[in-house]
């Protein structure tokens, strides 16, 4: 059964279940698919140096075999095998060099892939992953874990390579030279195997559980950066700091606690190794003392230079074994994003809206973000072309998830919302939602110039279409003023400009946009009064012709909306005109007068 979807920063889950380490397997080949031509070309040129790189040894005690106590050396035959021995060397390590170039750009190419698919994934996303999950959280899955999985790759798995070869060709060498001295292995390898083993269980939930707390800081430092004004407001500085010294001190924590176990492993296995070196020397000079085996002194030097050759490795690989976890958990937790469901498809008989009027109507509508816990109720509506609709009511009325089922960021649990007399499940999802332009309380820019924001939602619109919006937003003249004026660039939270004044920008690229119909959510909720009447004034010109839906909390700007609906926990509790509402003094007449009442 597959296994449920958990929240990425979910350490306490996180630190139960162990990294799936098939499953990350599988996926990572899958992406080194495209390049495994060069990566098994790599392997083997690994396989080569590795092979030229045991060859020293043996030369080595060939050479020292051919001195003589009694003065009959041979230097020339000495000095012959000294060239040879530098040769193979020199060569082994020209092909290593040109081997780890080439599975480090196997990795860059990987990464780069990976990185590409993830943001591509993260696009494709419903509305709702995001809004159950931190901003910086999901940032350090796409740049500290993929940069993660890609340094493993490329540095780890050269030396992983490199020490299987050594293993398994010092092994044979050793086995063809004295096959009785290597039984010490059979005593410290499997201490050391069960050691690391158990290390193993210990270190995967530990490495799991670490690069969630990052996910977890990452997040808190991006709110707390983005909320700094507010911060400062409220004189919370010390509030915050307390709150990240303790989730720094649990991600300390958790570091500690995984490269703790980690580095032991590295010590651990190095200590069994010098235990099989010491036995090695001690057996080897008995043997050779008492002509046990026929072993000679460059044999036995032979045998010595290929058991560091083949523990060394071993100590190599329990050293970058805590890496291999890290790596591990990062891919995991990347991989587990790519398999998200994205949107769900449009229907195989979904079309394309076309010459759309605005009509809409909502029948019957029922909706929960949470199985069990309903927000809307039975919701109605009828809006005709041009018709101006506002939405009202207290904080968590469900106003907003209103827009969100229009524009099929959610899908509802029942009833049907229909445009033109079409369902709208029956449109492609970028088709209906080119129907609507949205300016939202968020005045969101893109670092980049004015033009190019403005000009966002329409591809290839000229010079001449954006000063005409821009005209008609009333803010064609502030835009000149700036130094470089429509070219002028705006950082991606275009501090250098006022709210109004992006609030206008938004509205501009809405006209720009020219959608039979509009949404407008809380749109001059953080302006003053007079740059909202100059806002009111560009939104008037905005939605003429337009089939309006505003949601509002200042009651003043909707007065002459064609219906105003009354929302009060997911139920339309009144409807009417501004004018019918307030004669009839209820739900709508008690929010109005609670807003004007102090003047």
């Amino acid at each position: 059964m597959k296994e449920p979807r958990m929240h990425i920063s979910d350490t306490r889950q996180i630190g139960r279940r162990k990294v799936d380490t098939k499953y990350v397997i599988v996926n990572l080949f899958a992406y080194l698919k495209p390049w495994l031509p060069l990566f098994l070309l790599v392997f083997t040129a690994n396989i080569v140096a590795g092979v030229l790189s045991l060859v020293g040894p043996k030369i080595s005690g060939q050479a020292i075999d051919l001195i003589h106590t009694d003065g009959s050396t041979d230097m020339g035959q000495i000095y012959y095998y000294c060239a040879l021995l530098a040769g193979v060397y020199v060569l082994s390590g020209v092909i290593n060099y040109l081997s780890t170039i080439g599975i480090a750009y196997v990795a860059r190419l990987m990464v780069r892939k990976m990185r590409n698919d993830t943001f591509e994934k993260l696009i494709s996303l419903p509305v709702s992953y995001f809004d159950s999950r931190q901003a910086g959280d999901i940032i350090s899955v796409l740049s500290y874990d993929i940069d993660t999985v890609g340094e493993s790759l490329a540095n780890d798995v050269v030396l992983v390579l490199n020490s299987v070869v050594m293993i398994v060709g010092s092994l044979v060498m050793m086995l063809t030279i004295a096959p009785l001295l290597v039984l010490v292995f059979v005593v410290t390898i499997p201490v050391s195997i069960l050691i690391t083993r158990y290390l193993a269980k210990k270190v995967h939930p530990l490495f799991r559980k670490r690069s969630a707390k990052l996910g977890e800081l990452n997040g808190f430092v991006e709110e707390m950066i983005a909320g700094q004004k507010t911060t400062k407001a409220y004189d919370c500085e010390q509030v915050v700091i307390d709150a990240f010294e303790k989730k720094n001190d649990e991600a300390i924590e958790a570091y500690a606690n995984s490269e703790y176990l980690s580095t032991v492993t590295g010590p651990t296995s190095n200590f069994m190794n010098n235990i099989a070196l010491t036995l090695i020397s001690v057996f080897g000079a008995l043997m050779y003392m008492y002509s046990f085996g026929g072993v000679t002194v460059g044999q036995i030097s032979s045998f010595v230079l290929y058991s560091r050759k083949f523990s060394g490795p071993i100590n190599e690989i329990a050293n970058v074994f805590g890496e291999f976890q890290s790596a591990l958990a990062a891919a995991e937790r990347v991989f587990r994003v790519l398999e998200e469901l994205p949107e769900k498809p449009d229907s195989e008989d979904a079309v394309e809206p076309q010459d759309v009027q605005g009509n809409v109507e909502i029948s019957h509508l029922a909706f929960s973000y949470v199985e069990g816990k309903e927000i809307i109720h039975d919701f109605s509506l009828s809006a005709k072309k041009g018709n101006i609709i506002a939405v009202v009511g207290r904080t968590g009325a469900g106003k907003t998830t209103i827009i969100n089922l229009l524009m099929r960021f959610y899908d509802p649990d029942s009833g049907t919302i229909s445009i033109d007399g079409r369902d709208i499940m029956t449109l492609t999802r970028s088709g209906l939602r080119g129907c609507f332009t949205m300016v939202l309380q968020d005045t969101w820019l893109f670092a980049g110039t004015v033009y190019e924001n403005i000009a966002y939602g329409k591809e290839g619109a000229t010079r001449e279409e954006v000063e005409r919006v821009c005209r008609a937003a009333k803010i064609h003249s502030f835009i000149t003023k700036l130094p470089q004026g429509y070219d002028t660039y705006l950082s991606d939270s275009a501090v250098n400009i006022s709210k109004g004044q992006k609030q206008l920008l938004t509205i501009a690229r809405a006209m720009l946009m020219d959608s039979p119909m509009l949404i407008l959510d809380e749109a001059t909720s953080n302006v003053d009064t007079r740059t909202e009447h100059i806002i009111q004034q560009a939104m008037t010109t905005l939605m003429q012709g337009r089939t309006c839906f505003v949601i509002a909390h200042r009651l003043s700007t909707i007065r002459n909306a064609d219906k105003i609906l009354v929302m009060e926990q997911g139920d339309v509790v009144e409807q009417g005109t501004h004018a019918e509402l307030m004669s009839r003094r209820g739900a709508y007449y008690k929010l109005y007068r609670s807003q004007f009442e102090s003047y």
